[in-house]
């Protein structure tokens, strides 16, 4: 969608939709002072291009969660990009990787299928879960985005969760990152969003 903003006597300038944010605790600041987390700094670094953020993610979201709520956001903030950020809850909660995969390519899809580009952002698991559902947790992400085409961010937690001392990162609950992770964060991100906001 091309929204047409004044840009001066008988001039118009395009402007792009929203970037719509689909989420669960990791983009809804979940323990941090308002304004402070990734999707807000992403908002900060697009408002000189006129590119708006819309955050409708949700603390403890699962891909299903997301898969059932995206229709309706689509449909009312007809975003330019979708970044889904989903699926870490669905390995805590032990669902099954195939729903898991099913969920984040059926919206893909349905992203697509409304005129949005669409970025996955990869989630890992720790060792303790086990190498064989570790790998195949990460390649759910992976196989998402090449069945519908999507760009990927392999590991949105890359510096954070993998860093030396991870304390330095996450709130005392060793699950969700503090705010000086969340640059980090927004810094995975940007790369393999930056090429779709063109």
């Amino acid at each position: 969608m091309l929204l047409l903003l004044a840009a001066g006597a008988g001039r118009t300038a395009e402007r792009t939709g929203p970037v719509l944010v689909v989420g669960d605790s990791l983009s809804a600041e979940y323990g941090l002072a308002r304004g402070s987390g990734w999707v807000a700094l992403l908002q900060q670094r697009l408002a000189p291009r006129k590119i708006d953020v819309v955050n409708a993610s949700v603390s403890g979201d699962t891909t299903a969660g997301g898969r059932s709520r995206l229709p309706a956001l689509l449909a009312e903030h007809q975003p330019r990009v979708v970044i889904l950020e989903l699926g870490g809850n669905d390995a805590l909660r032990g669902l099954p990787l195939d729903m898991t995969r099913a969920n984040l390519t059926e919206m893909a899809r349905a992203a697509k299928a409304a005129g949005a580009r669409v970025l996955l952002l990869g989630m890992q698991v720790p060792p303790n879960y086990g190498q064989k559902y570790a790998q195949d947790f990460a390649a759910s992400f992976a196989a998402a985005a090449k069945a519908e085409g999507a760009a990927l961010v392999p590991f949105f937690l890359k510096g954070v969760a993998d860093a030396p001392d991870i304390a330095r990162y996450f709130q005392p609950d060793r699950i969700h990152p503090n705010a000086d992770a969340q640059p980090k964060m927004l810094d995975n991100v940007w790369p393999a969003l930056q090429p779709l906001l063109k």
